[in-house]
């Protein structure tokens, strides 16, 4: 069994006033000029504590994927050798933080003596903390947790998944369509799973011209963790072999 993450408890956590707020802000239509001053305040505090939380050093990957895949399903197994072939490549792995995907990248990771961490969110169902993880954050808004998975990555990689996973790779792709985010590597993994919404991309939205060319080029099918390891070499983008040895001394000094 591995040891939980060193987090602060919940009940001492910045957002543990703010039960429910993501809701709250949204459904609740038009409101007085006070409580969005109110809802901005959470907002910036919730960032604050996010950026003050995940301080390292490690080049890092974020990887999605569905949270409802049990530790025998092959799409379990697969997530669980990208995250330790990337966690051997030097990179950091980042996850939601939660079950099946998200835990078995983490797990790999772990296992591999990579650095791993999640961005957890307060959900009714599914959504609660890995025992993987070195290092979590709790969200309770989804934008707030995208921006986190998003801004340390230089590669991203997307495992089998529901709509939740398609919306953050979608997200991804847009920030790169609209040049908000460099085209680093989006890397879908399992052409079994994503070979029709392939596609749908090419036969639809590039042939009606939704899309051009030049917006899919960023995008790599693979199947295998070494393909993973192999499109971010061709992309420039695997660390330093040296810098890669500093950053496991550095988290093996800081074991207890």
């Amino acid at each position: 069994m591995q040891d939980q993450p060193k987090n602060p408890p919940l009940e001492t956590s910045l957002l543990s006033y703010a039960e429910s707020a993501e809701k709250a802000f949204l459904a609740s239509g038009r409101r007085n000029r006070e409580a969005d001053l109110e809802s901005a305040i959470r907002f910036f505090l919730e960032f604050v504590r996010a950026f003050e939380s995940f301080d390292f050093h490690s080049p890092c990957v974020s990887v999605f994927g569905s949270a409802r895949f049990t530790e025998g399903h092959r799409y379990y197994q697969l997530a669980r050798e990208v995250g330790a072939a990337l966690a051997k490549a030097g990179f950091a792995v980042m996850t939601g933080g939660g079950a099946g995907i998200m835990e078995a990248a983490n797990r790999g990771a772990k296992e591999a003596g990579g650095l791993s961490l999640g961005c957890n969110i307060q959900l009714p169902h599914e959504q609660v903390p890995n025992e993987y993880l070195d290092k979590f954050i709790l969200f309770q808004h989804f934008f707030a947790r995208k921006v986190m998975l998003v801004k340390y990555s230089t590669a991203f990689v997307v495992m089998p998944g529901g709509f939740g996973t398609l919306d953050e790779a979608f997200e991804i792709a847009t920030l790169m369509q609209t040049n908000k985010l460099e085209r680093f590597p989006l890397i879908t993994v399992g052409k079994d799973f994503w070979g029709k919404f392939a596609d749908f991309i090419r036969d639809t939205m590039l042939r009606e011209g939704t899309i051009s060319a030049e917006d899919v080029q960023f995008i790599h099918p693979v199947d295998t963790a070494e393909d993973v390891i192999r499109v971010i070499r061709e992309a420039g983008l695997l660390p330093d072999p040296a810098s890669v040895a500093r950053s496991a001394d550095k988290r093996a000094r800081a074991l207890p």
